[in-house]
């Protein structure tokens, strides 16, 4: 079995693995959906590819199907466990890629009133759905998890103070 270089979306399958205990690409795809996916963008073809990738590392064990579809399970191995154990160790060294359509359109020119209405009912949805997870009540979550969903909570609430207020400042620059 080959080491190969891990990447971050080794590490998402890895640790997605860790919470389910064995899943299919297409499991993977929802978990991401509904989990990692609000804070981390990756393309859906890469959870098809990774959890293979990884197969053959000696990171997961495959496991088809004998009968039906014959879809391909993965699950932990020893060695992928000690790997996304150690990854969690390590401190990031970088922040996160800011990547705002909104704030880009805005340092471009767009019409700041317009935008912020359109940016403040995104943000506001977003919003609703993080509390909306945040209120299930789902008995014993790992803690990891629901302080992502906090930060995510945190970052929604800011950008729309920021949004409320640039709809304010330019709407009364613009009045005669």
């Amino acid at each position: 079995m080959q080491d190969l270089r891990l990447t971050p979306t080794s590490y998402i399958v890895l640790g997605l693995l860790e919470l389910s205990g064995e899943a299919t690409p297409y499991a993977l795809k929802q978990a991401v959906r509904e989990t990692v996916g609000n804070f981390w963008t990756l393309q859906h073809a890469q959870l098809y590819s990774e959890p293979a990738r990884l197969a053959e590392a000696g990171y997961l064990r495959q496991r088809q199907e004998e009968r039906g579809r014959r879809r391909k399970r993965y699950s932990l191995t020893e060695k992928g466990q000690r790997a996304l154990d150690e990854w969690r160790k390590e401190p990031p060294e970088q922040l996160y890629d800011f990547r705002d359509p909104g704030l880009l359109k805005l340092f471009f020119g767009a019409d700041p009133a317009e935008l912020a209405e359109s940016q403040l009912e995104l943000h506001r949805r977003r919003l609703a759905s993080y509390e909306g997870m945040k209120s299930l009540d789902v008995g014993e979550e790992p803690r990891g998890p629901w302080l992502a969903l906090e930060s995510g909570i945190g970052h929604q609430r800011e950008y729309i103070r920021f949004w409320e207020r640039l709809a304010k400042t330019s709407g009364a620059r613009k009045r005669p």
